[in-house]
């Protein structure tokens, strides 16, 4: 969050609300981080106890959610901000919507870790690793970015994920390959198809992330706009 911005408040004590919240947003993003993490480790080390360390963390990145929204509530309802301070209010609660929604992710994956201790085939494995490390990245950078309100941050994260797009579809087409040469390997392709998704899935929550601090940086509703469309808004902030 642009602190600079937090300084324009007359009241002080509006600041300090505000920096209270931006730090628990901060807290419960490193939370879900390494919920990521944690479970990325445990799919590739079939570490059961690792897989269930993560569906724990989950009811802590639930109750953060339910804490933010409140104080935002709270905030709403007595300071009722208007212009660039409810676009904020705005971002801030679609934002911890969004990572608690990665944290149930990453407790998906945990629980088909619990599921499935087969072999992966090398070169799924491989392209799952590095999907998860292309996404683990996205959700850091899109973290800074909304901790600085940095547009050009935000738009290079909206960029990234189309590389996680293309691992995804390349992960479906080998694992389709190897149900159709075995039939036998099909429960355990679709729990990997399943993680694959997941994974996806935080890349596009990550995305929306980017599009909130982007939103709130230029006033600019992006959302179901075309990727040139957001550049130029991009730009135009830019120049």
């Amino acid at each position: 969050m642009d602190t600079g911005n937090l300084n324009k408040h007359i009241s002080g004590q509006f600041n300090d609300e505000l920096e209270n919240v931006r730090s628990k947003i901060l807290a419960m993003g490193g939370l879900v981080e390494q919920q990521l993490m944690d479970v990325l480790t445990a799919a590739r080390d079939k570490n059961t106890e690792l897989a269930q360390d993560v569906i724990n963390t989950d009811d802590k990145v639930n109750n953060f959610e339910m804490e933010i929204d409140e104080e935002c509530t709270r905030i709403i309802a007595k300071r009722q901000p208007t212009a660039s301070d409810l676009r904020l209010m705005m971002t801030i609660v679609k934002t911890i919507t969004d990572l608690e929604r990665i944290g149930d992710l990453a407790e998906s994956i945990a629980r088909a870790v619990l599921r499935n201790q087969s072999s992966v085939p090398d070169v799924v494995k491989f392209n799952l690793e590095a999907m998860g490390e292309q996404i683990v990245k996205m959700l850091r950078n899109v973290l800074d970015a909304f901790a600085r309100m940095d547009l050009k941050s935000a738009w290079d994260v909206h960029q990234s994920d189309r590389k996680v797009d293309s691992l995804h579809e390349g992960i479906v087409r080998q694992l389709l390959t190897y149900m159709m040469g075995d039939s036998r390997s099909i429960p355990d392709m679709l729990e990997l198809l399943s993680t694959s998704r997941s994974l996806e899935r935080v890349g596009d929550h990550c995305t929306n992330i980017a599009e909130y601090v982007i939103y709130n940086v230029t006033g600019k509703d992006i959302r179901h706009t075309s990727a040139a469309q957001i550049e130029q808004v991009v730009k135009s902030r830019a120049e």
